[in-house]
């Protein structure tokens, strides 16, 4: 029996936290952004001054951590420690670190059961690299989004301007490449399309055309 979940995985920059937002919003389901509690749980390990490169420090900053997490109109935000981070989890610096953190299985398996727990919000649209395949497999559908490397790194160039850091298109593209390496190559939960999600190459596509095109899918499938 599938869960009353919709499951938007796929790596970073393609689209999925924005186009995961509106169709929460459309559907009156709840958002998680499981990708922003990895960042808050790294965060937090960076400011306690972990070595995120090695496993056992990763784990016991963790186990020194209190995680709550909370709906907040409609989403579901979190907090560590009693703080709820917001841009300070943005940044290159905490990308650099989180899929190190990530991909510690004691991390994966601890942030899989928060996310779990979450169905006792209600329904949920909820994205992330790993949801449609060990989070929520029996998930009531799941999309998987992608985009060229280039277009990918144009995005996330562009969503650095603001906060002031570096936004060189080729620097940004090494970076997601190397965090592509990492996520799809770690032993525990690597990022991969579950072998039944639609999958939807949003290069050259707005964020409003990938909306539409998932809600057109969701009304043929009747959900």
């Amino acid at each position: 029996m599938s869960v009353d979940v919709i499951a938007i995985d796929g790596p970073s920059a393609s689209g999925k936290s924005t186009v995961a937002r509106k169709v929460a919003a459309r559907l009156g389901r709840i958002y998680v952004d499981s990708g922003a509690l990895y960042r808050s749980i790294a965060w937090k390990a960076m400011m306690a001054g972990c070595d995120t490169g090695r496993a056992e420090a990763v784990v016991a900053a963790l186990g020194a951590m209190k995680v709550e997490c909370d709906m907040v109109g409609s989403a579901v935000r979190y907090r560590v420690d009693g703080y709820e981070p917001a841009a300070e989890i943005r940044t290159e610096q905490v990308s650099g670190h989180v899929s190190l953190v990530a991909v510690v299985p004691e991390v994966r398996a601890a942030v899989t059961d928060w996310l779990r727990g979450m169905t006792r919000f209600g329904a949920l649209v909820m994205e992330g690299r790993d949801i449609g395949t060990v989070v929520f497999p029996d998930a009531q559908a799941k999309f998987y989004l992608d985009a060229s490397p280039e277009e990918r790194a144009r995005r996330r160039s562009a969503e650095l301007v603001a906060p002031g850091e570096s936004a060189d298109v080729s620097t940004v593209k090494n970076s997601l490449e190397d965090r592509d390496r990492r996520d799809r190559g770690r032993k525990t939960a690597p990022l991969k399309v579950a072998g039944d999600a639609q999958v939807i190459d949003t290069t050259g596509l707005g964020i409003d055309d990938v909306v539409a095109e998932i809600l057109s899918r969701l009304r043929n499938s009747k959900i």
